[in-house]
């Protein structure tokens, strides 16, 4: 209950200045320190969501992050040690792009380091610096350059989030490329490698011409891309007669293995076995039957081509056909004819398309099908989904190459099915983001391919022997001592070996590759928990783990959540969290997402410095936990009018002074610490919920109630015989106020925290109301007695319906009434009765005649004494 010393209230109190005033104090006083001491059932520990470190924060972040920091404040308050991470995610593509812009390089990781090299330039010119024309660096110093970079945004990431009033403990911070990260990466692969759950395959995957690097399946985005059917002709060998298929991708005709049906089509049963010959090329292949055909799909039978598509890597591995590929690496068709186009007529039509591009070859082979008479028909324009990498913007390829995988489920049932079972166990906010979930692992089909050919991320930590012959054994690879990580092996030589055996016969060669950038952010627990053999901190990581919970977007359920829980199952058999808190996105006026590549997100600095801290955090609070929520600054401005109504009528209420709350005696006051009493309960258990936008609007709700109906009824009664004097009634109300307001700030602490610090500073020297207990139900109901909660509302209906008869007369609300008559039901006119003295006092109503009847309360007949009288 609240502190009886002399409140120290502003004259005029004022949200301006609240954020540079607090967010010090908060830092310099450790408010929101973890307790290292703390025992695991007293922590509560959070996951928390590293953004990337590269261009901007968007009203998406606020929105989200602000999501987290209610949950960290609430269960604070609550008496749990809170433990709040932060960390910058300054690995991925976007930053290497953006330094290679900045600094006019480019990473070669064959180079030897050089600690002296200088960038030619910082900034400006850098975007119109030409690929060819960017310097080459070694990989440490390209590293090196993309750290200074980054943490440049990091500092003003910080800022932005300090501003927003995050609780986070700021003295524990990582990122994702910093020397404990890449050894926690590079520890955790080496335990999957010895373990057999890390391996490198030479397979078929899906490529990024662009970005020149495999792209796993998570990465995957499926869109429209514009194409058109061709109906070609292809020769049975048996009787020379046209059997038509129909693609969207001709240039693909020479990497042609198979023609496939499904084996219940009627149409094709009778050739099933049989072989068919390529238009143009002459290549002989077999008609064959797989259940995935469609037989409602173009002509029923289609190309296998290694590789045009997912569906052809099926075929090609369960139908154990030939590998011909044509397309390489840089998205162009190969510069050497294959050695299986063998008739002239075939070699002459490929050494056309040599060295083309797909689109450029797709040209060049629909005029040579039309040319041979093996085209039927002209193209016919269409629009087929395509797999992008989520940041590019051609189309993937599927190249065979040398690759790293970890092993997910996705070709092994048994594990799939464990991976499910984790799932089961996660507690989902909401509940039915679990299906999103359970049909990413259902529909996986293959193991995480986690080796990148960028330039940029943590090195994969192997080299390989090299034999006589100069050959690398890539089915021996030399790993190194976990006390030596973390590793470069474009730099570093292995144990046992001298950096002159680089290349050289009978020496070895490192590893290029990266891992991507999830096989980073998946281990976010154990890298801010304290895990890992290289600063590790095994008592940290007792008091954290598994942590409670893990906040994110729905977006990336299949990339950050499935991933972190893939690890964790198999480090430690177990899950990462307890809790997944899922978040919607923010929509733009017209119902679509906000996102940078849209061109369409808004910058929060300009929100904040508008609309105040508490404003914007009310918008993102109003918002339930993976719902969609359209940006809407009509919402901060009732945000900002919530938090402007907390100062002034704190202002008012400390006016009073207060009272103990044993003083509580009149049947109003109890009513609304009965009310309040309720409003607890419904907040806390909407919060433990992860629903904080009920509990928000239960609060906010009772508070407009407290403003506009308790305490116009009790003011004059808390105002009778001033401070000295004050009889029974003065001090019930005043107990009262004091009770609620000290109550309604901590209830409001998490959603608006600059304007409740600040009131609660009036009358709690040197405390702050975020380490204050959570306010609970029990003082409150013992306080109210058998006080009926609903006396408050029938009271308030009352006084709004005099109040409403004022303004239509269109004189002051101060102008008395000689009579007023309020009809209401029996049970209401009870009521009505036992609060009769203050709606009277509050309403200036000399005689109150209070009637039973109708359904709810009227307020008729209401006779105002005017001048004349």
């Amino acid at each position: 209950m609240p502190d009886a010393r002399t409140p120290q209230v502003p004259d005029k109190p004022s949200l301006d200045g609240l954020e540079d005033r607090w967010a010090p104090v908060w830092e310099d006083a450790g408010t929101y320190r973890f307790d290292r001491g703390a025992e695991r059932a007293d922590v509560f520990s959070i996951d928390t969501p590293p953004p990337t470190a590269s261009g901007s924060l968007h009203v998406g972040h606020v929105f989200s992050y602000t999501h987290t920091d209610l949950v960290a404040r609430f269960q604070r308050m609550r008496g749990k040690h809170v433990f709040y991470p932060i960390g910058w995610d300054d690995n991925g593509l976007p930053t290497e792009r953006r330094v290679q812009n900045y600094f006019g390089v480019r990473c070669d990781p064959s180079l030897p380091h050089d600690p002296d090299f200088e960038p030619p330039q910082r900034g400006g010119e850098g975007k119109s610096v030409k690929a060819a024309d960017q310097v080459p660096v070694d990989r440490r110093t390209f590293t090196r350059l993309c750290v200074e970079l980054t943490h440049e945004d990091e500092k003003a990431f910080e800022a932005l989030f300090r501003r927003l009033g995050l609780s986070v403990d700021w003295t524990q911070q990582y990122t994702t490329i910093d020397d404990r990260s890449r050894a926690v990466s590079q520890q955790a692969f080496l335990a999957n490698l010895e373990r057999g759950q890390a391996y490198q395959a030479q397979a078929p995957g899906l490529w990024d011409v662009t970005f020149q690097t495999a792209v796993a399946q998570a990465e995957l985005e499926a869109r429209d891309y514009p194409g058109a059917f061709h109906r070609v002709a292809f020769s049975r060998s048996d009787s020379g007669e046209a059997l038509h298929i129909e693609t969207t991708r001709p240039e693909l005709i020479p990497a042609v293995v198979a023609l496939v049906a499904h084996p219940d089509d009627a149409r094709y049963q009778a050739l099933f076995g049989t072989t068919v010959r390529s238009p143009l090329f002459d290549v002989e292949v077999p008609v064959l039957a797989h259940p995935a055909a469609e037989p409602d799909k173009g002509a029923g039978i289609a190309m296998c081509c290694t590789f045009g598509d997912l569906t052809d890597v099926q075929w090609w591995r369960d139908l154990q056909l030939p590998t011909r590929p044509v397309v390489g690496r840089a998205g162009r068709l190969d510069r050497e004819t294959p050695d299986w186009i063998t008739s002239e007529r075939g070699r002459e039509v490929y050494a056309d398309l040599a060295g083309k591009t797909a689109f450029s070859a797709r040209e060049a082979v629909v005029a040579a099908l039309r040319e041979s008479g093996d085209l039927d028909g002209e193209p016919v324009p269409t629009q087929r989904k395509a797999n992008f990498f989520e940041k590019g913007d051609k189309p993937l390829e599927i190249v065979t190459s040398r690759q790293w995988y970890l092993r997910n489920g996705g070709r092994d049932g048994d594990l799939r099915q464990q991976l499910l079972d984790r799932g089961a166990e996660l507690d989902f906010h909401p509940a039915f983001m679990r299906v999103r979930y359970e049909n990413w692992v259902g529909g996986l089909t293959g193991d995480w391919l986690v080796s990148r050919q960028r330039s940029y991320g943590v090195p994969i930590p192997v080299w390989y022997p090299l034999g006589e012959d100069g050959e690398p054994r890539h089915d021996a690879p030399i790993t190194p001592a976990v006390a030596d990580l973390p590793v470069d092996p474009s730099s570093d030589a292995p144990a046992g070996y001298e950096e002159s055996q680089r290349g050289v016969p009978g020496g070895f060669v490192g590893e290029t590759d990266v891992m991507d950038t999830w096989a980073t952010s998946s281990l976010s627990p154990q890298i801010a928990g304290g895990w890992g053999q290289r600063d590790g901190d095994a008592d940290l990581w007792s008091r954290v783990a598994p942590f409670d919970l893990r906040p994110q977007g729905q977006d990336i359920i299949r990339t950050w959540l499935f991933s972190t829980v893939v690890r964790a199952h198999l480090e430690d058999d177990r899950l990462p969290w307890r809790n997944a808190a899922i978040s919607g996105w923010i929509l733009d006026p017209d119902r679509k997402k906000m996102s940078k590549s849209k061109g369409n997100v808004v910058t929060p600095v300009d929100l904040l410095e508008k609309h105040g801290t508490d404003a914007v955090r009310y918008w993102a609070a109003s918002a339930r936990l993976g719902t969609d929520a359209t940006f809407d600054e009509a919402q901060m401005k009732v945000g900002r009018r919530l938090a402007i109504k907390v100062l002034n009528a704190s202002k008012f209420v400390l006016g009073f002074g207060s009272a103990p709350v044993e003083d509580v005696t009149e049947p109003v006051d109890r009513a609304v610490l009965a009310g309040l009493a309720d409003v607890v309960e419904e907040a806390t258990a909407a919060l433990e919920a992860y629903d904080h936008q009920r509990a928000l609007s239960v609060t906010e709700t009772f508070f407009w109630r407290f403003c506009d109906d308790y305490l116009e009824l009790v003011k004059d009664r808390a105002y009778a015989g001033g401070a000295a004097d004050a009889g029974a009634g003065a001090r019930s109300a005043r107990a009262a106020l004091s009770a609620a307001l000290d109550v309604l700030l901590r209830l409001l602490a998490p959603f608006i925290p600059f304007a409740t610090e600040e009131v609660w500073s009036w009358s709690h020297d040197g405390a702050s109301v975020h380490r204050a207990a959570w306010p609970v139900a029990a003082p409150l109901r013992d306080a109210a007695g058998d006080a009926e909660p609903r006396l408050l509302g029938v009271v308030g209906s009352a006084l709004a319906g005099v109040r409403k008869a004022k303004s239509q007369a269109k004189v002051s609300q101060r102008t008395e009434a000689s009579h007023a008559v309020v009809s209401a039901p029996a049970a209401d006119v009870a009521l009505l009765r036992s609060a009769a003295d203050d709606l009277r006092g509050a309403g200036r109503v000399r005689e109150l005649d209070l009637r039973e009847g109708g359904d709810e309360v009227v307020v008729s007949d209401v006779e105002l004494v005017t001048e004349e009288a």
